[in-house]
This record gives C-alpha cells, sequence and structure tokens, in this order.
C-alpha cells in the first residue's frame, strides 16, 4: 500500500535528518560566528565514527564509553585545528578559512586512510525486533537514535537561549568588533564555538555510523548535503539547519519511492531550488542590508 510506504519514507526520514542535525547545526553556527563555511565538519564526523570502531574493535569499550570518547576526541581534534590554524586567520578573507577548512579535512581523512585503510567497518549496536503497525515499521534503535540527537539539540538551544555564553556567543555572531568593543572575550567564544562543532560532529559520525556502514569518506560524502541543508533553512539560522535537514532527509526518502536511492538527492535539490527562487534567503534566513 503507497500509504504505508510512505509512512516508512517518512519514519526514516526524520530519523536521518535529525541525526544529520547535528553536523548541519556545526556548520551553521561556525558560518554564523566565525563567518566561514567549515569543510572540516564531514571528516570530524568521521573521525568520531572511527573512534568508536577503534573504542569497540581494539579496547572492547562498551557503546557508551566509545560514543563518549568519539565526543571527547573530535571535539579536541576540532580546538586543536582552531587553535593551530584558524584562530590565526579570523581577521582574513572567509574564503582562506574555507580553502584551509579543506585541507584540514583532506589531512583528517588521509590520516584515518594511513591507519584504517579503505575497510569497511560498522558500529555493532544490540538486535532488536522492529514494532510493526499494519505494515508502519519502527525500529526501536531508531528511536534511541532520534532521541539523542534531539535531547542534544534542545541543549543546545538552551544554551544558545537561557545561558549568558549563549548571548554572548549571539552578540558575536550580529558583530564581533562590537561585542570585543563591550567587554566580551572573543576568544573564548571561539574556543566554546569549536569544542561544541567537533563534540556535534562527532557525535553526529556515530550516529550514521551506526544507520551506515564506516569508510573514510562517509563524512564527506555528505558534506554537500549539510551545506545545501544549511543553504535551505537559512545561513546562520540554527532552527533553520534543522528544518532544512529534515525537509532534505524526507524529500529524499519519499523520492526513493519513485526515482530510486540513486536518484533521490537530485530531487532534493530539485526541491532546494524551488524554495531558494521564492525565499532566496532560505526558510528561515533573514535579508541583511548591506551598505
Amino acid at each position: 500500500m503507497i500509504w504505508v510506504d510512505l509512512a516508512n519514507a517518512t519514519i526514516n526520514g526524520i530519523v536521518i535528518g535529525l541525526l544529520l542535525a547535528l553536523p548541519a547545526l556545526a556548520v551553521t553556527l561556525v558560518f554564523g560566528i566565525a563567518r566561514f563555511p567549515n569543510a572540516a565538519t564531514g571528516d570530524f564526523m568521521t573521525f568520531g565514527a572511527y573512534t568508536v570502531v577503534a573504542a569497540k574493535s581494539l579496547l572492547a569499550l562498551p557503546l557508551a564509553i566509545g560514543v563518549a570518547m568519539a565526543c571527547a576526541l573530535t571535539a579536541l581534534l576540532s580546538l586543536f585545528f582552531y587553535w593551530w590554524v584558524f584562530r590565526a586567520l579570523v581577521r582574513r578573507s572567509p574564503v582562506a578559512s574555507l580553502i584551509v577548512s579543506i585541507g584540514i579535512a583532506l589531512v583528517v581523512r588521509s590520516t584515518i586512510t594511513f591507519f584504517a585503510g579503505q575497510s569497511q567497518y560498522t558500529i555493532e549496536v544490540p538486535l532488536v525486533r522492529a514494532w510493526n503497525f499494519d505494515g508502519v515499521r519502527i525500529v526501536p534503535t531508531d528511536l534511541y537514535i532520534a532521541g539523542v540527537a534531539v535531547t542534544a539539540l534542545v541543549l543546545t538551544f538552551c544554551l544558545l537561549h537561557l545561558t549568558p555564553l549563549g548571548r554572548r556567543m549571539r552578540a558575536v555572531a550580529d558583530n564581533m568588533e562590537l561585542a570585543r568593543a563591550s567587554g566580551i572575550n572573543v576568544g573564548r567564544v571561539m574556543i566554546t564555538l569549536f569544542a561544541i562543532v567537533g563534540f556535534y560532529c562527532g557525535l553526529g559520525g556515530v550516529l550514521i555510523g551506526i544507520k551506515a556502514v564506516v569508510l573514510p569518506e562517509l563524512g564527506w560524502e555528505l558534506l554537500l548535503l549539510l551545506f545545501a541543508a544549511v543553504i535551505l533553512g537559512g545561513i546562520g539560522s540554527p532552527l533553520g539547519a534543522i528544518i532544512g535537514m529534515l525537509v532534505f532527509s524526507v524529500s529524499q526518502e519519499i523520492a526513493s519511492l519513485w526515482v530510486g536511492a540513486s536518484y533521490k538527492i537530485v530531487f532534493a535539490f530539485f526541491l532546494l531550488l524551488g524554495v531558494l527562487l521564492l525565499r532566496p534567503q532560505g526558510i528561515l534566513g533573514k535579508v541583511r542590508a548591506v551598505r
């Protein structure tokens, strides 16, 4: 029945959209605060996924500890590259930071390939029976994944809107020089930003690794989708990034029912073009006047 297929595709799209909303949020936070598109986001995701694979296969650690290690180590990796590279480019053109982030992505991916090779890995989770409601299948593991993603997203919005740190981050996003003149320590805001970015990239990488296979190109292949979702939702809008990713993921899964998995992303990009023709600033983006 067509409605059953639509329901299953929608559920799968929502789950994938929620877990990919984590790195999409990382992309839009960097763009909104540090003012450049971070092309290393995808490979930070890959690093997080491989960290869990190593923790389980080499150290025989439980999955929960492996996930915590992935988030922490990816946050440290993000901070390392901020302190070593991006900090020196704060006053440079965003294009310079973008090109450097592409180089960082290549370094991370090549390092992973050197140690892990091109073999495919899986993040093993306990097998559970899917719940079947007249053909509509819900896998409990998907509910856990969606629950973790939603919790992380809610915590981010609480941080941004209910804490002094969040107010400082939003002030830097509005006007970095004015925030600095007002006494805000921009350096500390950037450190916090890149720690959050690394944490969410690591968590997103682990969750997508549970749903798919882990290979060195895992995050890089998703990077275009992440950027497109951020543009669709409105550049610099955290909520817009989440909505954009959900729209993309659900539309891809529904499109795959008719056009096949190989062409579903084409349908999603047609949807992106259609939305941008009506709202060039994106779903929740704002039109900014430039003098």
